[in-house]
C-alpha cells in the first residue's frame, strides 16, 4: 500500500518549511520505511569511473546538512547530493521562505543557503563511514552571504569535505544569495573552477574528485556559449542543469506565483530541458551532464536523458508525490529504454541529437 497517499496530505497541512523539518525528523528516527530498489542491468551506468546502480538522484536542497543520506538512498535513489554547504553556519533569509504552488505542482523558495556550516556537515559525513552506502554521494558547495571573495569559501568547502564525497558541486546559480549568479560570468567562472580544482588536486592527488558546476536556467545564448567554452578548456568534469528559475511563466495559477525566489517543479521542466539540450550540443557530448528540473515521471526522466543527461535528479516532485515516485520513475524508465532497443541507459544519452 502507498502510505504516502495517507500521510502526504496530512504533512501538506503544515507550513512548507515546517513540513520539511517534520519529514527530516521522521527520516532520522527511522519512521520512513525503506523501499525495494528497482534493479535492472539497463539502469546501471558508469560516470566518472564510478558505477551508479541507477541514474536517478536526489537533488541538493533537501538534505542541506547531510543528516538523512542513508534513509534517502534507501528510497531507491542511485545517488544523493547534500548541501548547499557554506563554510560558516548561516540562518538564511527571513521566513516564510518556501511556498507550495499546489495547483502548478511547483515550489518557490528563497531559503538563502540556510545550513549548519562545513564542520557540522563533516561530522555527519564522518559518521556515515561506519557502513558502506548503497548509492553514491555528491557534496554541493555554496558561499556565505557576507563573504567578499567567493573563491575563499568554495576552497574551504572543497578542502574540508572532499574526502567524504564521490563528486563535488560548486553552486553559483541559486537566485537567493545576492551576487551569486554573477559568478557564472566567464572570468569569474575561470577563477573559481581553477581554484577549486587546485584544492582538490592538493588534497587528493591523482584521485581528485570529479568537479561539477551547477548552472541557472536563466542564461543568454552568450552565457551558455561561455560556460561551455570554460568547461571544455578547464576540463570540468560535469555540469548540473539547472537550478531554479527567476522567471514566472504565464501559466502559473497559484496565489503564491508572484513570491520572490527560485521556482522549481513542473513549470521548470521545459526551460531546464532546453538548456540541457543546448549545453550537450555546445560541449559536444564530452562532459557528463546532470539533468534536473521538473521531473515527475519516467517519461520526463527519459526526455532529460535523450536531451543529454548522463544522470538525473529530482526534489520538488517529492513534495507532491512522495518517495513512491522514485520506484515509479525507475520502472517506467526501464521500460522506455528497452522499448527503444537500448542495452543501457548510457546508450540513450543524447539520443535526440
Amino acid at each position: 500500500m502507498n502510505s504516502f497517499r495517507l500521510v502526504g496530505p496530512l504533512i501538506r497541512l503544515l507550513d512548507a518549511e515546517k513540513a520539511h523539518t517534520v519529514t527530516l525528523w521522521c527520516l532520522k528516527k527511522g519512521l520512513v520505511p525503506s523501499r525495494k530498489a528497482v534493479v535492472d542491468p539497463v539502469l546501471k551506468t558508469q560516470v566518472w569511473g564510478r558505477e551508479f546502480s541507477n541514474p536517478l538522484g536526489l537533488a541538493a536542497g533537501f538534505d542541506k546538512n547531510a543528516e538523512v543520506v542513508r534513509p534517502m538512498i534507501s528510497q531507491g535513489f542511485g545517488f544523493t547530493e547534500v548541501g548547499s554547504i557554506t563554510p560558516r553556519a548561516q540562518a538564511g533569509n527571513p521566513k516564510p521562505r518556501i511556498f507550495r504552488l499546489s495547483e502548478d505542482k511547483a515550489v518557490i523558495n528563497r531559503m538563502g543557503f540556510n545550513n549548519a556550516g562545513v564542520e557540522a556537515a563533516a561530522e555527519n559525513l564522518e559518521a556515515l563511514r561506519q557502513y558502506p552506502l548503497s548509492g553514491l554521494l555528491g557534496v554541493n558547495l555554496g558561499k556565505n552571504k557576507d563573504t567578499a571573495i567567493a573563491l575563499d569559501d568554495y576552497e574551504i568547502g572543497a578542502k574540508q569535505l572532499c574526502h567524504y564525497a564521490d563528486y563535488m558541486v560548486i553552486n553559483v546559480s541559486s537566485p537567493n544569495t545576492p551576487g551569486l549568479r554573477s559568478l557564472q560570468d566567464r572570468k569569474e567562472l575561470e577563477i573559481l573552477i581553477v581554484g577549486v580544482q587546485r584544492v582538490l588536486r592538493e588534497e587528493m592527488g591523482e584521485k581528485a574528485l570529479p568537479l561539477v558546476l551547477k548552472i541557472a536556467p536563466d542564461l543568454t545564448k552568450e552565457d551558455k556559449e561561455d560556460i561551455a567554452a570554460v568547461a571544455l578548456e578547464l576540463a570540468l568534469d560535469g555540469l548540473t542543469i539547472t537550478n531554479t528559475t527567476i522567471e514566472r511563466p504565464d501559466t502559473l495559477k497559484s496565489k503564491y506565483c508572484s513570491e520572490t525566489g527560485g521556482l522549481s517543479g513542473a513549470p521548470l521542466f521545459d526551460a531546464s530541458t532546453k538548456v540541457l539540450f543546448d549545453m550537450y550540443r555546445l560541449t559536444e557530448g564530452k562532459i557528463p551532464l546532470i539533468g534536473v528540473g521538473g521531473i515527475s515521471s519516467g517519461e520526463q526522466a527519459y526526455k532529460k536523458i535523450r536531451a543529454g543527461a548522463s544522470l538525473i535528479q529530482l526534489y520538488s516532485a517529492l513534495v507532491y508525490y512522495g518517495p513512491p515516485l522514485v520506484t515509479e520513475i525507475l520502472e517506467d524508465l526501464t521500460k522506455l529504454i528497452k522499448h527503444d532497443g537500448y542495452q543501457s541507459v548510457s546508450e540513450a544519452v543524447g539520443a535526440d541529437h
